[in-house]
């Protein structure tokens, strides 16, 4: 019985799909059909109807991009064999200076027929939901963030600087609502800016509750509930973290985690000399960026704060003897490279390095606790 290799070049309006036999040698192209989700898996099952195959018979892949895994979770749930891989591990010749959606359809087939693609991760519906909310508390954040710093730019073109103790506290921004300025047109863009940040406020607090709604119904709530014992990890950076990497148990060991979220050292070796860079920064950024993050908490020396002895609460022996290891370990790492005059940011990212290796054995330890649902069989 012949196999049929399907590989589609997914776009917003458009996916072109080609097709490798395993009895043939070039890979044809089968057309373009529309994005719709029915439209589709229709142009599939003529595909199947066309060759007289079972979906036993076919595998099917597409890229991984902005279109996501709704076309993938729907194939999987009717019984297709379909992976979604990584762009960045597709191989590409050197002298291949032509592009197009054909060409990009029937290579991916090609790929899939040699079984040289890498698969990513599907996560599930929950968790994806979940990942979307955390990642609009960013977004909201990050706005905030550039509001605060064109305000104060405004301020500083015109001469006015706060002397206060703290910007943006109570204090701060009755001092900015109670400023004169000197043309009533800067009063109003003062306004429209402070008006932008309490509403950003208000965003990032309506999101933030709704991700501590979500969390009470979420099957990762355990491991999120374990990680918030760990020092500087409260409710948004642990739901952030657990929801960007999904299920730790499908890494095999911490380093393929550390090579997931880009943090390892890229190299540049030939022959006897050996060249290490900056980190890959590939995979996950949203990730590494709220692990780095976290990790410069821990160039404070080891403490269990009032803070952290609340959020410790409830946790077994185990979680609890893991965190206070992590604090002893990353503290003492973070002084060995401060007194080797190392900086600051090389410090923050080689300490949250290690963070991942022991955020690992945590999940392994809550995970085991658990029976992963069998969408999470796809492997990263």
């Amino acid at each position: 019985m012949k196999k049929l290799n399907i590989g589609i070049d997914a776009h917003a309006l458009t996916n072109v799909i080609g097709l490798a036999f395993d009895d043939m040698e070039d890979p044809v192209l089968y057309g373009k059909v529309s994005a719709d989700l029915n439209c589709t898996v229709d142009a599939i099952r003529r595909i199947l109807k066309k060759y007289d195959l079972k979906k036993e018979d076919v595998k099917i892949c597409y890229e991984a991009g902005p279109t996501g895994f709704v076309l993938a979770r729907r194939l999987i749930k009717l019984g297709f064999d379909c992976i979604v891989v990584a762009p960045s591990l597709i191989a590409k010749k050197p002298g291949e200076k032509k592009k197009t959606d054909r060409r990009d359809a029937r290579k991916l087939a090609n790929y899939l027929r040699a079984n040289d693609l890498t698969a990513v991760h599907i996560p599930d519906v929950d968790d994806e939901v979940i990942r979307d909310v955390c990642r609009g508390r960013t977004d909201a954040s990050q706005e905030l963030s550039r509001t605060k710093k064109q305000l104060k730019s405004f301020l500083l073109r015109n001469g006015y600087k706060y002397k206060g103790k703290a910007n943006w506290s109570n204090a701060h921004m009755r001092y900015l609502r109670e400023l004169v300025m000197a043309h009533p047109s800067q009063k109003l863009v003062l306004e429209e800016y402070i008006q932008r940040i309490d509403a950003l406020e208000e965003q990032i607090k309506r999101i933030e509750d709704q991700m501590a709604t979500l969390l009470e119904t979420w099957q990762r709530k355990p491991l999120v509930a374990a990680l918030m014992g760990f020092r500087g990890f409260k409710l948004v950076a642990a739901m952030v973290t657990v929801s960007e990497i999904g299920y730790f148990s499908r890494f095999k060991h911490p380093k393929q985690l550390m090579a997931y979220l880009g943090l390892i050292p890229s190299e540049a070796s030939s022959g006897e000399t050996r060249r290490m860079g900056s980190i890959t920064k590939c995979g996950n950024g949203h990730a590494r960026w709220m692990l780095v993050e976290c990790a410069g908490h821990y160039k404070l020396p080891p403490k269990i704060s009032k803070a952290l002895s609340v959020r410790q609460e409830g946790l077994n022996r185990d979680v609890l003897a893991l965190s206070w290891r992590t604090q002893n370990r990353l503290s003492k790492r973070w002084f060995k490279l401060m007194i080797k005059n190392k900086n600051v940011n090389k410090i923050r990212t080689a300490v949250a390095r290690e963070l991942v290796s022991f955020i690992w054995e945590l999940a392994l330890l809550i995970e085991g606790q658990q029976t992963p649902c069998a969408s999470n069989a796809v492997e990263a």
